[in-house]
Parts: structure tokens; C-alpha cells; sequence
């Protein structure tokens, strides 16, 4: 499937907004950082590929206001208010969610580009700072497609697929991670059924994912999340496939909440549990899941659903957004540069290792 979730056009962002769906495909126009920012916090974009292009994209709304003097006396001056400048866009969309590395990834290399070009006066700065936005844009659309080859070796034929909140076209840029592996699969001539859980308390899965698939012509079946261990007993799934908002050093995995239920069941069952992701979705900072921060949602979202109430108002609620599946849950990582297979930590680190020059 291609479908153009978010791009850069005529100096504004142009989205998908992705709550309206699947009643309708409406797409919002960003023409300011807050704007932008609202659009990512109440899940109109969302997706980790697809926060990490909206933070860069973020940061091009943000500068296009900035103007130096013109004086070359002070353009030291200017360059410095203009590096501050893109720091306070920078911390400002880092507010919007703390789960999916991508989006501060992009942000650092969109700060890099300052670091990296100290002769560069605003003017520069700017047409820089768009080369590298738009870098960030199109190397999503590449990786996807390589991480769709790779993965769909993983599918086997007349395999039954389950899968959880949405890792396709619409959390990338336009084609997807976990179901990226799906629409190749079926580019290849495998032929396949999914189960999409529905991923509640959003629907990601019944909103998104289904649109998606169908959309793509795959035969596809939706099912409450509840009831994933049910199938697997019953024999009616050969694999899992994930995607992925933030990677540990060791492979521990922070999903959409559910995936680690469905890791769980995986492997009682013995049926392979494989997570999606592109590079810029691991963090090597950070040695295991528990540093993973967990991004907790607005009770609303549990109370009801489309203005229905569908619990008593004045109940506690617990809303995370995501959970971690530990890496020992994890059959292999789909990469853009190959399938990662335990040990992890080892492979991780030897896959990404920086490459030298002889």
C-alpha cells in the first residue's frame, strides 16, 4: 500500500488526519509549530517513523518566521539567536510525546545540522535544515521497503498473521514496518490472512490497520484483543508481527499496550514473535526496558468512545499508552540493514556498530 501519510508542501505540513478514520480521509494543514504539535498529541499523526518525519517537519514551521538582519557585522549575532531558536522549537515538540525515539532523533539530527555547518549564516542554515528534513522523509520511504523485503521471508505461505495497533502506511511515511512486511509479502506472490486486534482503548487496529489492509486487498479479519489467546490455541496463528516505538541496547521493545500480552501468548504457544523497526527506532543509550519512559493518556480515552459513555465517571483509571516486551519474548528483530536474531545485545550492537574507514 502507498498512501501519503505526512509530507512537506508549499512551506506547510500536510497530514492525514488519522482520528477521523475510517469514515473519513481528511487531511489537516500545518502552517504553525503548535499546530503540529496539537496534531501529534491528540494522535492525528502518529506512528514512531512517522513522529520522527513530523519533528523534523516541525522545526522547518518553526524557523520560517526567523529573520537575520542582513548585516554581515551581525551575522555571528544572528546565527547564534537562530541556533536558539531551533533549540526552543526542538524542546518544544519534544514535549508533545515521550515514548517513540524517532521523533527526538530527528530532532538531534535536525540540530545537528548547526553544529555541523559553523560558517553557514541563517539564510544557509534554513536551506539546510530542509535538505535535512526532507533526507529524514525520503529515507523512511527507502527503509520501510527494505525492511518489507527482509521481513517477508519471515511469512510463510498460506500463513495466518496477527498483528497490533497500527505499523503500516499511516505510521510511516508510506508504506509501513510490520505491515510493510505484509504489503511485500503480498507484492511477492505469498498468499496470506491477517488478524488485527482491534487495540483498545483507540482502535488503532479496527480504525487503522483494517482500513489499511483492505484498502491493499488482503484478506484480513478483525478481532477484540481479548480474544488473540483463543486463536492461538485453537492453531489459527503462525506468526506475530509488531512494530516498534523505542528499541533497548538488548532488545526490549516498548509497543502499542498489548503487544506484550501478545509476546506472552506467543511464546507459551511457541508461535514466533517478531518486532519491525528501523534503525532510528533503537535507543543504545539505554541498556533495557525499564528505562524505557511510558507515556500515560488522558482517562478520557477509557471512559468512552465516539462521545458514548462506556464506564461510570467517577471510576480510577490507569491509561498507558504503551508496555515493553522483554527481549527474551522476541523471535527476531526486521531491520532495514537484516533480520537480528538473539543474542540481542551482541547482534544489536554489531548490527549498528558505526563503519570504519580502512
Amino acid at each position: 500500500m502507498s498512501i501519503q501519510t505526512i509530507r512537506w508542501t508549499n512551506g506547510h505540513v500536510k497530514l492525514i488526519d488519522q482520528t477521523k478514520l475510517p469514515g473519513k480521509l481528511v487531511y489537516i494543514h500545518c502552517r504553525d509549530v503548535k499546530t503540529l504539535w496539537q496534531a501529534i498529541r491528540r494522535l492525528s499523526v502518529r506512528g514512531a517513523p512517522a513522529l520522527g518525519v513530523a519533528a523534523a517537519f516541525g522545526v522547518l514551521l518553526g524557523i520560517k518566521s526567523f529573520s537575520g538582519s542582513g548585516s554581515r557585522s551581525r551575522n555571528r549575532n544572528d546565527r547564534k539567536r537562530f541556533s536558539k531558536h531551533v533549540e526552543r522549537i526542538s524542546d518544544y515538540l519534544a514535549t508533545s510525546r515521550p515514548t517513540a525515539v524517532n521523533l527526538f532523533n530527528a530532532l538531534t539530527r535536525m540540530k545537528a545540522v548547526i553544529q555541523r555547518h559553523p560558517g553557514a549564516d541563517v539564510a544557509q542554515l534554513k536551506d539546510l535544515l530542509k535538505k535535512e528534513a526532507l533526507a529524514v522523509y525520503e529515507e523512511d520511504r527507502t527503509l520501510c521497503r527494505k525492511m518489507g523485503d527482509f521481513g517477508a521471508r519471515l511469512v510463510p505461505s498460506g500463513g495466518r498473521l496477527l498483528t497490533v495497533c497500527n505499523a503500516g502506511a499511516l505510521a510511516t511515511v508510506d508504506y509501513g514496518t510490520a505491515l510493510g512486511v505484509m504489503y511485500s509479502a503480498k507484492a511477492k506472490g505469498k498468499k496470506f490472512q491477517v488478524y488485527s486486534c482491534e487495540t483498545r482503548p483507540l482502535l488503532q487496529g479496527a480504525r487503522l490497520t483494517v482500513w489499511e489492509l483492505l484498502r491493499s486487498g488482503i484478506d484480513t479479519t478483525l478481532i477484540c484483543d481479548n480474544m488473540a489467546a483463543t486463536l492461538m490455541k485453537q492453531g489459527k496463528i503462525d506468526a506475530v508481527f509488531a512494530g516498534a516505538d523505542r528499541i533497548a541496547a538488548n532488545g526490549d521493545t516498548a509497543n502499542k499496550i498489548g503487544t506484550y500480552n501478545l509476546a506472552v501468548l506467543a511464546k507459551h504457544h511457541r508461535i514466533p514473535f517478531y518486532v519491525v523497526a528501523p534503525q532510528s527506532t533503537f535507543d543504545l543509550s539505554i541498556a533495557g526496558g525499564k528505562q524505557i519512559p511510558i507515556e500515560e493518556r488522558s482517562r478520557e480515552e477509557v471512559l468512552g468512545f465516539g462521545g458514548r459513555p462506556t464506564a461510570p465517571r467517577q471510576v480510577k483509571v490507569y491509561n498507558p499508552a504503551f508496555d515493553v516486551t522483554d527481549n527474551a519474548l522476541i523471535t527476531a528483530i526486521v531491520t532495514e540493514k537484516g533480520i537480528i536474531r538473539p543474542p540481542f545485545r551482541k547482534n544489536i550492537k554489531r548490527t549498528f556498530r558505526p563503519k570504519t574507514k580502512d
